[in-house]
């Protein structure tokens, strides 16, 4: 588990998120990129959970990102679906890699520019089990994961609180699952109607 956040408005996308991963090789900590870009759409794609499901889904998003009648909102509408029908081969997968059930799980959050609607969008999508469909939200303020323990704190575009509010989410994974699952620095991207900047936000 990892830190998945973000912040939206009609003229900005904010998506924080954590860069604390495993080796696949070694087992060692090490750094991963859970955020990735689209940049000639203005749109991003952020993750928590798998991260060979999060590049597999990053990789068919960019496919479709080079058709001639691409479009942000067809994508949001297709993702789930292409979410769902790669489910059984990555659950397939896991347990040839002796991975428990348990532990599959997936977050994703596809947001950026639309310019049909003049405005920032952006979906959220959760899968966990081949026999239930993927959760699809449409977002509308934003979504914290892990939201516990910001019950009750605004929500603020300031980078000093949105750093702030990771580090209170990554004491509070780590304790619950008794083992360091979020840390390493925390990573920002901020998209406007004709920009994308991504900034390290320093050490959770």
């Amino acid at each position: 588990m990892s830190i998945l956040n973000v912040l939206l408005r009609p003229d900005q996308l904010l998506v924080a998120v954590d860069t604390l991963a495993e080796d696949a090789f070694t087992g060692a900590p090490s750094s991963g990129a859970k955020l990735l870009l689209i940049p000639q759409h203005n749109l991003l794609l952020a993750a928590r959970g798998s991260t060979q499901f999060f590049l597999r889904i990053y990789e068919l998003c960019i496919q479709a990102s080079f058709r001639g009648d691409f479009t942000t909102e067809q994508l949001m509408a297709e993702l789930g679906l292409v979410i769902d029908k790669l489910w059984p081969a990555y659950e397939k997968a896991a347990a040839d890699a002796s991975l428990p059930q348990s532990a599959l799980g997936t977050e994703l959050v596809l947001g950026g520019w639309s310019a049909k609607n003049g405005r920032m969008k952006a979906t959220a999508y959760a899968k966990h089990d081949s026999t239930i469909s993927a959760r699809v939200q449409p977002l509308d303020g934003g979504l914290a994961s892990p939201g516990q323990p910001l019950e009750g704190r605004p929500d603020s575009f300031e980078l000093v609180d949105v750093l702030q509010a990771a580090r209170l989410q990554a004491a509070w994974l780590n304790q619950a699952v008794g083992r360091q699952v979020a840390g390493g620095r925390l990573l920002v991207a901020s998209l406007g109607e004709r920009q994308a900047v991504v900034q390290d936000l320093g050490t959770l």
